[in-house]
């Protein structure tokens, strides 16, 4: 097989089964979740209306906590940094776009091409250190699992690949595309068996968390 016809199978059938392969995985573990239910609460509600507690968790949860930020400033920095990054550079790299609205139908405007540039740079910069960090701090290291590791190492593979590619750098064009799209589709798969699975449910968590609070008559 050739670079050209590799570069091909991957693009098409292979990225078509890696998106199967994610979504069943997704709708499975949704699944999971619902089907587990939970015991019914038989208090009386402190406040009837608790569902607005929990949509209000979801934003309040969002958005940044001044408190984490005086108490673990190193990783709440760098961790809103490579999030927010990471979504820059999947929904306004215009490749990306083009795929989508390929896939979807779906387009909408880009960046410039050095602000993803440099949000590139940025992001891996924050990886690493939210590596280094969970590597040299004694409490993270024994907490931390392969799985941790092996979760940072396949979503860190994309944004590293990705910028190789776009300044073409250590493989030919072609043999890089290739290297960079399986690493997307590793991620791909990998999500709904990993802690990426957060992706779909963090909204949904931080609803019932908020709900199941206010309900209760807990502020949150």
């Amino acid at each position: 097989m050739t670079t050209m016809e590799l570069l091909t199978w991957v693009r098409g059938p292979g990225m078509t089964i890696a998106i199967i392969l994610m979504l069943f995985g997704v709708v499975v573990r949704l699944l999971e979740m619902l089907l587990l239910g939970r015991k019914k609460d038989l208090s009386v509600a402190r406040d009837p209306a608790s569902a607005k507690y929990g949509w209000r968790t979801v934003v309040t949860r969002s958005l940044p906590s001044f408190a984490c930020l005086k108490t673990v400033p190193l990783t709440f920095i760098t961790g809103y940094i490579f999030h927010v990054g990471l979504l820059i550079i999947v929904v306004f790299y215009v490749p990306h776009i083009m795929f989508i609205r390929d896939l979807t139908g779906l387009e909408w405007s880009g960046l410039p091409f050095w602000l993803i540039d440099g949000t590139t740079l940025l992001t891996m910069l924050a990886m690493l250190v939210t590596l280094w960090y969970r590597v040299w701090d004694k409490v993270r290291r024994y907490l931390s699992r392969f799985s941790d590791y092996f979760v940072w190492m396949i979503t860190f593979l994309p944004v590293l690949t990705g910028y190789l590619l776009y300044h073409r750098q250590f493989l030919p064009y072609n043999e890089m595309m290739i290297v960079h799209i399986v690493s997307i589709q590793l991620l791909l798969i990998s999500m709904p068996m990993t802690k990426l699975m957060h992706t779909f449910t963090f909204v949904f968590s931080r609803w019932y968390s908020g709900e199941a609070a206010g309900r209760k008559g807990v502020k949150v």
